[in-house]
């Protein structure tokens, strides 16, 4: 016969009180979460699909945040052990970079799940959360020939007035260079020569007088309804959001570049587990149609287009017609020479 020892009361409370901490959730231990976002109305989006249902459902009090996509403030954080962001949204280029670099931390997909997503949102580091385009964005009330490509935008002859563009080297350089006359097939193996990189600049002095430069996503659509410039390359979701008010904003979709937003983890976050769970959450297909019903991104998640209205999926990048002449981003085109042509785009633009 197998002796069974007998509990004490508190031997009894003791195993009851571990059974029920194994059986807790260790995400649920973490109190509170921070999500940074790129702000605007992809934020507010962001607040109404995500955010606010991941908090009621969970009860884990989550902060959001926005910033305007400075990773170097998450290398800061991390190089310093003074992280205070938890999960934060981020372009391709930068997730890779982190990832690579070591200031992300690596997603556990055995808690998030990767069968229902499309095969790029899943990443070592990063989960994609909707594909966005960079398209020309401009008034259709003030323009009566609309511009169709960025040939028309760097033409101040038939378009005068003045434009606007990211600050900054990634997206810039591929437009001028597509002003220029290069097919979208070489455009990276353009950019990839020192040749290539000369001729992008050289295209962009032509415009530096006529141009205003923009940081934030809600600047090009604030921008082109006050007449402060003609057109704008813009995000198409703010862009849309725009339109949604009722301002007369109108796109070209020709030579759009499209790319994908991840959310990622800080290395060091201390809820790591509490991030999963919102990955977990906000992969979902009802999450993502709700935030593409309210800005026109595309859902990573392809069941989550069944429920959207024909009207709204026509808006998304991923919409047969809109990508018929885009061009995806060279992801590891930027990884490899980001930094040094920032660099250089800065000095350029500093004199």
């Amino acid at each position: 016969m197998r002796f069974v020892p007998k509990l004490s009361i508190t031997g009894l409370i003791a195993t009851a009180l571990l059974s029920l901490n194994l059986a807790t959730p260790s995400w649920a231990e973490d109190k509170a979460l921070t999500v940074i976002s790129f702000g605007g109305a992809s934020g507010d989006a962001m607040k109404s699909a995500y955010f606010t249902p991941f908090a009621e459902k969970t009860g884990i009090k989550l902060t959001p945040g926005d910033y305007n996509g400075e990773f170097s403030k998450i290398r800061a954080m991390v190089e310093t052990g003074n992280v205070s962001w938890d999960v934060v949204e981020v372009e391709s280029p930068e997730m890779v970079r982190g990832c690579e670099e070591g200031q992300l931390e690596e997603i556990n997909w055995d808690k998030v799940g990767k069968d229902h997503l499309l095969p790029n949102a899943v990443s070592k580091c990063g989960m994609g959360i909707f594909v966005w385009s960079t398209v020309i964005a401009y008034d259709k009330d003030k323009l009566k020939t609309p511009p169709k490509n960025w040939a028309d935008f760097w033409n101040v002859k038939d378009f005068p007035g003045k434009r606007a563009l990211r600050k900054g080297a990634k997206y810039t350089l591929e437009f001028a260079l597509l002003a220029d006359g290069v097919p979208a097939a070489d455009l990276y193996k353009t950019l990839a020569t020192s040749e290539g990189v000369d001729k992008a600049f050289k295209k962009l002095d032509e415009l530096k007088p006529n141009i205003q430069w923009w940081e934030a996503g809600a600047q090009p659509p604030q921008w082109l309804i006050a007449g402060d410039v003609v057109m704008s390359s813009a995000y198409n979701g703010r862009v849309a959001a725009a339109q949604k008010e009722g301002k007369p904003l109108a796109i070209a979709w020709d030579q759009s570049i499209y790319d994908m937003d991840y959310f990622t983890i800080v290395k060091g976050s201390k809820s790591v587990e509490a991030a999963h769970e919102f990955l977990k959450f906000a992969s979902q297909a009802d999450a993502q149609a709700a935030y593409s019903k309210q800005i026109p991104y595309g859902p990573v998640n392809p069941t989550a287009v069944e429920g959207l209205p024909e009207d709204q999926a026509k808006q998304l990048p991923t919409y047969k017609e809109n990508l018929a002449n885009a061009i995806a981003i060279d992801t590891q085109f930027w990884v490899d020479n980001g930094e040094e042509l920032e660099q250089r785009f800065t000095a350029w633009a500093a004199k």
